[in-house]
């Protein structure tokens, strides 16, 4: 059975490649009909923290990336990687340095004067150190002098890395924790993990964790490279080019389906099809369409995917995002309000939860000015005697409902002999300050008979002023 695993650092966010990665091991793992795991490696107990191991596990639930077992967390581990750091010192595949970090600095410094790849000398291997009281030691693993590591990339295909270009990498340091290249190959074996899938900025890490995976007569899982995202200016993806927090899209009004059918299509392709549901990506996955080359972060195709799922979602998932995005913003509403009719026009014009929230905020609240070019156009004095109809129109109605609101619009567009736009675009300007909103029966029943009446006559003061 494949075994996929999907192991951040908590260290940040749950960023966008992070989430990719995430994607592309479970996709996988759920092809295969394997398992998922996630593992959180906070090791580095100064830089990690329970806000970013909270957003990794947020960021995967909102995503819908389950796991199959419970979050493994290398905390939790210490014991047994002293006990394999322990049992590579007994079988000679490890040795204790006491080199400092000045002789290293020198050495550092002399070798790249030579123009040398900078690399551990070796001083210590031979020496037979034992570990002393007061003494700063770490453990380096005895990386082979001779010959060389050869793995197939399922992704970047066959790489060689001859041994003579790796250095004795430290395994434990002087505060007894272990190192990213030990805890990893452990894990691994422990977790029976198959297949590796992880950024291409960890290829120079494989051959020295397949060096450890041999000393330990352990099988090697397979890897599987995958090229980074860049940004549209060819550089390395950071926040400026939109690299937030997966959670903050989520913030930003995103739906976890587009983000999910973005990142698929960020390095894997299935012919030239864009949309893919979720059992799409998984009946069609396969890491031998990976591309080699590194990916292009594009915002306008992310919001293009976005709005293709507003509109193409069941309505009432939409309405009910709308109106927790509603609450989120403190905005009180009736929960029993026919919102259908509202967020199914508005959904057809907007990119995200966010802007459609936007969109109908003066539902829920005044807004502070009209649009300039609506008023403009609308507002004038020609409108004043239809406002004041309206005004008193909705005042006499025995119900507030759409039936009797579009009665009374129509009752007046006839004792003015003008068409429809002459009665109905004022009124739309004046209750909702812009040009466009949904059918004015229905916005104005949902606005509320208080509410409309203020506006109408706040236009009327408007035209007044004018």
């Amino acid at each position: 059975m494949t075994k996929t695993r999907f192991a951040p650092s908590p260290t940040g966010y749950l960023h966008v490649g992070g989430a990719r990665t995430a994607l592309f091991s479970w996709l996988f793992a759920r092809n295969t009909g394997g398992k998922f795991v996630l593992r959180i490696e906070d090791t580095d107990r100064e830089r990690s923290t329970e806000e970013s191991v909270q957003a990794i596990l947020d960021g995967m639930q909102w995503l819908k990336l389950d796991y199959d077992e419970e979050p493994i967390f290398q905390t939790d581990r210490f014991d047994r990687y002293e006990q394999i750091i322990q049992q590579l010192l007994g079988q000679e595949h490890a040795y204790y340095c006491e080199c400092s970090k000045d002789r290293l600095q020198t050495l550092r410094e002399q070798q790249m004067q030579n123009k040398q790849k900078p690399r551990y000398d070796g001083c210590c291997r031979e020496l037979n150190l034992k570990p002393e009281t007061g003494k700063d030691l770490v453990v380096r693993f005895k990386t082979p002098l001779s010959g060389e590591v050869t793995f197939d990339d399922q992704i970047k295909g066959s790489i060689t890395v001859k041994n003579s270009e790796l250095d004795d990498l430290i395994i434990k340091r002087t505060d007894g924790s272990p190192t990213y290249n030990l805890t990893v190959v452990v894990d691994d074996i422990d977790m029976e993990i198959t297949h590796v899938i992880r950024g291409d900025d960890h290829v120079n890490n494989t051959p020295r964790q397949i060096n450890i995976f041999q000393a330990l007569s352990a099988s090697t899982p397979q890897f599987a490279h995958v090229p980074m995202i860049l940004g549209d200016d060819g550089k390395r993806l950071s926040k400026r080019h939109g690299a937030v927090g997966v959670m903050q899209y989520f913030e930003d009004g995103y739906l976890p389906e587009a983000l999910l059918n973005y990142l698929v299509r960020l390095g894997w392709s299935h012919g030239d099809q864009e949309i893919f549901s979720i059992e799409q990506m998984v009946e069609l996955f396969s890491l031998s369409d990976i591309n080699k080359s590194p990916s292009i972060f594009n915002t306008e195709k992310l919001n293009w995917i976005n709005q293709h799922y507003l509109k193409n979602l069941p309505l009432d998932r939409i309405v009910r995002q709308v109106k927790n995005r509603l609450k989120k913003l403190e905005i009180n509403f009736d929960e029993e309000a026919n919102f259908n009719d509202i967020v199914a026009l508005y959904r057809e014009r907007v990119v995200t939860i966010n802007e459609l929230t936007d969109n109908i905020l003066y539902l829920f609240k005044d807004f502070d000015e009209y649009d300039i070019k609506a008023a403009k156009k609308t507002l004038k004095n020609s409108a004043k005697e239809s406002l004041e109809l309206l005004h008193s129109s909705f005042i006499a109605l025995p119900e507030w409902n759409a039936k009797e609101i579009q009665q009374a619009v129509h009752q007046v567009v006839e004792k003015l002999g003008v068409n429809m736009g002459k009665v109905g675009q004022p009124l739309r300007v004046a209750v909702s300050g812009v040009s466009f909103s949904p059918p004015i029966d229905v916005t104005v029943e949902m606005l509320g008979r208080q509410r409309t009446l203020d506006r109408i006559q706040r236009a009327i003061t408007f035209v007044d002023r004018k």
